[in-house]
């Protein structure tokens, strides 16, 4: 495959919202089949990628020093794959800056891999097909697959079926996370009630925040209730989520702890942000607007 470089290459690594997760019974390999309904918002990391002989990684941003201790990063991992797959030998310099929390169940290091391999294609000028990509992607990691598009989708099995999606509303969300890191595994292992898999996919989700809310409900995340057994604080946030004037909708996303709200609009999910950054200091909030 082709490997001539361009000089620079900038990728933006959004956050991935659950808006629902179902789980099913644990398969014999150790899985378990998912059901989801997943999307991505405004907010993120970016990376940027530059030639260089061998690979490397730099770390900045707010929360790039939990990152710093890791052996092996998610984002080396990713590019070491891309390029055994392509067969080729091009190192880069990649920085990375962190402004998503670590371990925060929004897809942070999924998402990271996932602009990895899409910034390095780039960079490496890669002759690299999406059925190529998705099969590295799924190697990487379960929610790394729909993070190569990052675009509205289901997600199924493990997370390497996804189905790209029209027709979700581009709401205002408010994103927080009050500052505990919450193992997926162990949140897994705490798992005791299930709503199983066939949620019936809908032709629209409706036109704003009050139709998505409304079909949401009719969803779960199974993982909020062995999550919140782990991190009590995650209903904290729940209830002061849900007590914001104009939120609509409120949910833990992925494995948690950082909850979302759904807002009637812009100016409320702003509102909701403030008064939470002046009530709660300590906690990761962010205002930010689905992608379409």
């Amino acid at each position: 495959m082709p490997s001539r470089t361009d000089a620079r290459v900038e990728e933006f690594a959004p956050a991935k919202i659950n808006l629902f997760l179902h789980v099913g019974d644990r398969r014999a390999d150790g899985y378990h089949p998912l059901e989801s309904l997943v999307v991505f918002v405004d907010a993120g990391d970016r990376l940027a990628f530059e030639r260089a002989d061998a690979l490397s990684l730099t770390l900045d941003g707010p929360f790039g020093e939990g990152l710093a201790g890791e052996g092996d990063n998610l984002v080396l991992r990713a590019a070491r794959a891309l390029a055994a797959r392509a067969g080729v030998s091009n190192g880069a310099a990649i920085k990375l800056t962190k402004n998503l929390p670590v371990a925060s169940g929004i897809g942070g290091g999924s998402a990271d891999a996932a602009a990895a391999l899409r910034g390095l294609a780039r960079l490496w000028k890669l002759d690299i097909g999406p059925d190529a990509m998705m099969d590295v992607a799924a190697l990487l990691g379960s929610d790394v697959p729909v993070c190569v598009a990052s675009r509205s989708a289901f997600m199924e099995g493990r997370g390497e079926i996804v189905t790209a999606l029209n027709g979700v509303p581009s709401v205002a969300m408010v994103l927080v996370n009050p500052g505990v890191a919450v193992p997926t595994p162990a949140v897994f292992r705490a798992l005791n009630a299930r709503s199983g898999l066939g949620m019936a996919r809908p032709s629209s989700f409706g036109a704003d925040a009050r139709a998505l809310a409304d079909y949401l409900r009719k969803t779960k995340n199974d993982l909020e209730a062995p999550a919140l057994a782990i991190a009590p604080v995650i209903g904290d946030v729940l209830t002061a989520l849900q007590a914001q004037a104009g939120v609509v909708f409120a949910r833990m996303s992925g494995s948690g702890a950082t909850c979302f709200a759904i807002a009637e609009n812009t100016t409320a999910a702003r509102r909701a942000a403030d008064a939470l950054e002046a009530a709660h200091p300590a906690w990761w909030v962010k205002p930010a607007t689905l992608l379409a």
